[in-house]
């Protein structure tokens, strides 16, 4: 008997020490201030994260020899094994990277005690909200950043007053080269492919080049630290539009220095709704893909990146009137003039875009301190956009652009204990190919481009509280295009004085030119950041920078079917010249933070696109709409502040404003954005699986400040002429709009755990139209939303 229990008592211990279930918990903490949201933790079996502060749980880990791996972008990874015998409570703190100094660079690049602008970023858990939508939607997280859409879905940021060209997008180090002039050209990029996004208000971001006038939006993908294989899914349902998106990655790395990194999106969706209606034709389809694999070794790395786009995107079929009429009884009606059931089918009008991106990028470190890279990109980006046609012409594009660009960049940067130095070469050339299958004059013509620059920058600490930066830049452009002009048009336009070199042969009607321009650009930037005694800091920036006119500013002659206006552009444009002065001031209370952001933003040949009349064609007759110059002069201010009320509540507010003025006219400058302002309350807490609850306002005022464009035309009623005013310039009246976002997390498999989102956009159903959305005249902005958003990290 006492055999037996002996044995039973063994049995006992043995089985608990095989059964005991414990937890290892703590917080993650470092030096510098980082996203703790993008750690990836691997304890044991367990896949984990930490939350926004750094905190950790790993829960049911068995006794005995356990594996702990942390990693980090940018920071060294933790790697080690302890003996586990019960539950325990361990702290860990991030250290930088230090041999691998390409990775530092972004870190130190993005830490605003070495910056004159205070960069705002984006991280990855408030991207991952916006799978299913634009970079544009992401971009209205960062206050004073709008957007100017066509729709709903082709969605263009706007930094401080000022989008399109100025605001170049650089997405992995590459500038996107994506026919970015059209104002119905959206950035064609897959957001599930970011990992961070950094914004940069104004022209201090010299080393992408001069012509960032209202800002830049810098793109990060994710990069995979030493042994590891992780991957995550997001599954994303709309009610609006009755469809959804699948994004799915995968990374990999391993201590012989290879890694690697997939990421594939599929999405469909079909017709969108108001409150009221129907949006007839605007479905869009996704199919997006990026990958690279690298190379790490102790004094260099080597990356080879691929990219692919593709996007079918409907045009709403109200928003393409055949005639003056038609637009005005829109405009006057309040409904658009189609409403049809919904449906999943994309009829024309329509765009189908495909952009492609292959790059290679070599870094070699000399030391702890210096290192060169050099990266080639390739970009090719296809621009089809289908009208409603007849005949043998049914089916094809109206518009249809071949544009390659390829470019060479070259940075060095050396560092020492209380400067940096940073200088760089760039070159690229450019060849846009217009079909002429289209059987329709391209409302952009064939044209080559070649681009040379050079810049450096430096910043030097003083001390710990007081640092200054300073760049320049110098840029070489030169840009020979082929174009038929209509000979009415060209002596319409005063061509036939200046540009009458550019002629070189008669086709009756036509004159068949060859426009090349030669432009040279200088862009400077200086300023300083200063640390004050408690908590606060003031970052002060001047910056002086160049903008050539785009290829459509220069050659636009024609339809624009994507927006069914009819675009002149202006041989006689000369290059913007921006003078910006901005200041930031930053407060850090125990429990409360704030920054205030005004500026002041003079720029000198000011482009913009006018409308000015109508134009009779054989398909109707269509608005005309004409790119001018004018000097310009934009204050604004920014406001954004943070409030911990305690460890569940937190509050935070956003507030954007800015006047822009024509100086030239003494009259408000055409689509400035309104006064706007966001507030958002959040419960959060994570003993109830990390549960999230989110209430956001988002109140948008009427803009009072707008140009009269106003014009009289005749339109048919009763078989008779009737003379009446179309008003194309009085803006919407203001609205309000209440969003609601929840979340909580489950560990539901093995090593898998899984976030699950639901959120509702415009609670109320609210009808509304907004002032920068190109298709206000014909309908209003979307109704009520519910989303359903599973997230599987694995």
């Amino acid at each position: 008997m006492s055999k037996k229990i002996h044995v039973f008592f063994w049995l006992i211990l043995f089985g608990n020490s095989i059964y005991s279930q414990n937890t290892i918990s703590g917080k993650i903490t470092c030096q510098e201030p980082i996203s703790f949201s993008g750690i990836h933790i691997h304890i044991g079996q367990k896949i984990s994260s930490s939350d926004a502060s750094g905190n950790y749980s790993v829960n049911n880990l068995p006794n005995g020899a356990t594996k702990i791996f942390i990693s980090h972008l940018g920071y060294q990874s933790i790697d080690t094994v302890i003996d586990l015998k019960s539950s325990l409570k361990i702290g860990f703190k991030l250290k930088l990277n230090i041999t691998k100094l390409h990775e530092v660079v972004i870190q130190q690049k993005n830490n605003s005690s070495t910056k004159s602008v205070a960069e705002q970023q984006i991280k990855l858990e408030t991207i991952e909200k916006y799978s299913n939508q634009t970079l544009g939607d992401v971009l209205k997280e960062v206050a004073g950043i709008s957007s100017l859409k066509t729709g709903n879905t082709v969605v263009k940021p706007i930094i401080n007053g000022l989008y399109g060209s100025r605001v170049p997008v650089i997405n992995n180090n590459v500038k996107l080269e994506d026919q970015q002039w059209g104002t119905e050209h959206a950035p064609n990029f897959d957001v599930n492919a970011a990992s961070k996004i950094t914004v940069i208000k104004g022209a201090s971001g010299l080393q992408y080049g001069g012509d960032a006038i209202g800002g830049l939006v810098i793109i990060e993908p994710l990069s995979v630290k030493k042994d590891t294989l992780f991957g995550k899914t997001i599954l994303n349902l709309d009610s609006n539009g009755k469809g959804g998106s699948i994004s799915s990655s995968i990374h990999k790395g391993n201590d012989l220095g290879w890694s690697w990194n997939a990421l594939g999106t599929l999405k469909y969706m079909g017709d969108k709704q108001t409150a009221a209606y129907v949006l007839s034709n605007t479905g869009n389809r996704e199919a997006n893909f990026s990958g690279d694999i690298k190379y790490a070794a102790k004094k260099y790395n080597a990356t080879a990146f691929y990219s692919y786009y593709k996007s079918v995107i409907g045009i709403l079929s109200a928003s393409h009137t055949g005639n003056v009429n038609d637009l005005y009884q829109s405009i006057n009606n309040k409904l658009p003039s189609v409403i049809n059931d919904f449906t999943y089918n994309i009829k024309n009008p329509k765009q189908d875009v495909e952009h492609q991106i292959a790059k290679f990028n070599f870094n070699y470190y000399f030391n702890e301190s210096a290192f060169v890279s050099f990266q080639y990109a390739f970009q090719f980006n296809k621009r089809l956009e289908y009208d409603v046609r007849r005949g043998d012409y049914k089916n094809t594009a109206a518009l249809d652009l071949d544009l390659k660009t390829n470019s060479l960049n070259i940075d060095f940067k050396k560092s020492g204990h209380d400067w940096n130095f940073k200088s760089g070469l760039s070159a690229a050339t450019q060849n846009n190919y217009a079909n002429p299958a289209t059987g329709i004059r391209p409302l952009i013509p064939n044209y080559d481009k070649i681009d040379f620059g050079a810049y450096g920058i430096a910043s030097y600490n003083f001390s710990d509280s007081f640092s200054v930066d300073g760049g320049l830049r110098y840029d070489f452009s030169k840009i020979d295009a082929t174009k038929y002009y209509q000979k009415s048009r060209w002596d319409e336009r005063g061509f036939n004085e200046e540009f009458s070199k550019f002629i070189v042969g008669d086709y009756g009607t036509q004159w068949l030119t060859k426009p090349n321009f030669t432009l040279h650009n200088i862009s400077a930037s200086a300023g300083f950041h200063k640390k004050l005694e408690n908590n606060w800091d003031i970052f002060t920036n001047l910056s002086f920078a160049s903008r050539n006119p785009n290829p459509s500013e220069f050659f636009s002659d024609g339809l624009h079917h994507s927006t069914g206006v009819i675009e002149l552009g202006d041989l006689n444009l000369d290059k913007e010249q921006s003078t910006k002065l901005s200041v930031t001031i930053q407060k850090k209370f125990n429990q409360f933070s704030f920054e205030i952001n005004p500026y002041i933003n003079h720029i000198q040949d000011y482009i913009f696109l006018k409308p000015v009349g109508f134009e009779t064609t054989i398909r109707g007759a269509f608005p005309v709409w004409e790119y001018q110059q004018t000097n310009a002069h934009l204050l604004g201010i920014d406001v954004q502040t943070h409030w911990d009320i305690n460890n569940y509540w937190q509050h935070s507010f956003s507030l954007a404003y800015v006047n822009g003025k024509d100086r030239s006219k003494n009259e408000p400058l055409i689509d400035m954005p309104p006064l706007n302002l966001n507030n958002k309350i959040r419960f959060s807490k994570k003993e109830w699986n990390q549960l999230i609850l989110e209430l956001k306002s988002e109140i948008v005022l009427q803009q009072n400040q707008y140009p009269d464009n106003n014009f009289y035309t005749n339109i048919i009623k009763d078989n008779e002429f009737e003379s009446v005013l179309v008003d194309i310039s009085t803006p919407p009246p203001a609205y309000h709009l209440l969003h609601f976002y929840s979340e909580m997390k489950f560990n539901t498999f093995k090593n898998t755990n899984t976030t699950v989102a639901f959120s509702i956009q415009n609670i109320f159903n609210v009808s509304y139209r907004d002032y920068l959305n190109r298709q206000r005249f014909f309908a209003d902005e979307i109704g009520r939303s519910f989303q359903i958003q599973l997230k599987f990290n694995y």
